[in-house]
């Protein structure tokens, strides 16, 4: 059986899980083509936590709801995809087993930097998702070695989903911006320098981003947004490759590229 792919998915505004977005198509049509994941694990770039990593554990997550100011219709929604208490223990066992603390977690839900994709990837909810955080105290090379521990779940028909954004500087972006409108150059620039890195799996660049690439600071002022891409390229096997499942920006500042890996 071929390894499940993983995927990174940019996910931008919370608001785009209601809007009708050439981004949810790209996203609802790549879920369509897989063979049904047996489970999904997601590092997300809105589950922060000091300490050892923690696993969500909970049968039955909740939807959190972690964004203000919004349309009350965006609070109605719920994702009730059902956790997976074994795949977490086993999630946490292999990150031990790699010298990387873990617990599991009973008590958080899915974020919407899960759920908002998982929506469009999945929309019937019916593959079992644990999400898994990014340490506090982290670096590209510690969230590679976080993808790499729970590489093999890619073997067993477990996706690895990491979501943030390639580019995602909220201080910068035009709320006036239409899609691929006004992109601001040094968005540009950066995101041409990733994906070139990107193609060539030329990892080593890509963990020494902030030295290496052009307007990094710009583009990754933060980096939990940025950071889940190194959980997705730390699962790749030999001769795995990077390819695109959708590209473009929104509010100008906001990349939205999301790329497969098998």
């Amino acid at each position: 059986m071929p390894r499940t792919p993983a995927l990174f998915v940019s996910h931008g505004s919370p608001m785009i899980a209601i809007e009708d977005d050439p981004w949810g198509h790209a996203l609802r049509d790549f879920g369509s083509r897989l063979p049904r994941p047996r489970a999904a694990v997601v590092v997300s770039g809105h589950f922060e936590a000091p300490g050892p990593v923690r696993v969500t554990a909970a049968a039955r997550p909740g939807t959190i709801h972690d964004f203000g100011g919004f349309p009350e219709e965006l609070y109605r929604l719920r994702y009730p995809a059902p956790g997976d208490p074994e795949l977490a223990r086993r999630a946490v066992e292999l990150l031990e087993t790699a010298g990387i603390p873990a617990v599991p977690d009973s008590d958080r839900g899915f974020d919407h930097g899960a759920w908002v994709p998982l929506r469009f990837l999945f929309p019937d909810a019916d593959v079992p998702v644990i999400e898994v955080s990014q340490p506090s105290d982290r670096s590209p090379r510690r969230m590679m070695e976080i993808g790499a521990a729970l590489s093999s779940l890619r073997d067993e028909a477990v996706m690895v989903v990491g979501t943030g954004g390639v580019v995602h500087n909220l201080r910068r972006f035009d709320p006036g911006a239409g899609p691929d409108v006004s992109v601001a150059e040094w968005a540009k620039e950066f995101e041409s320098w990733f994906v070139e890195k990107l193609d060539a799996m030329d990892v080593e660049a890509l963990a020494d981003y902030r030295r290496r690439a052009p307007h990094a600071a710009l583009a990754v002022p933060t980096p939990e947004h940025f950071d889940p891409v190194f959980a997705v390229l730390g699962s790749a096997g030999p001769g795995e490759r990077a390819t695109t499942v959708y590209e473009g920006f929104r509010y100008g500042t906001i990349s939205m590229r999301s790329f497969a890996v098998g």
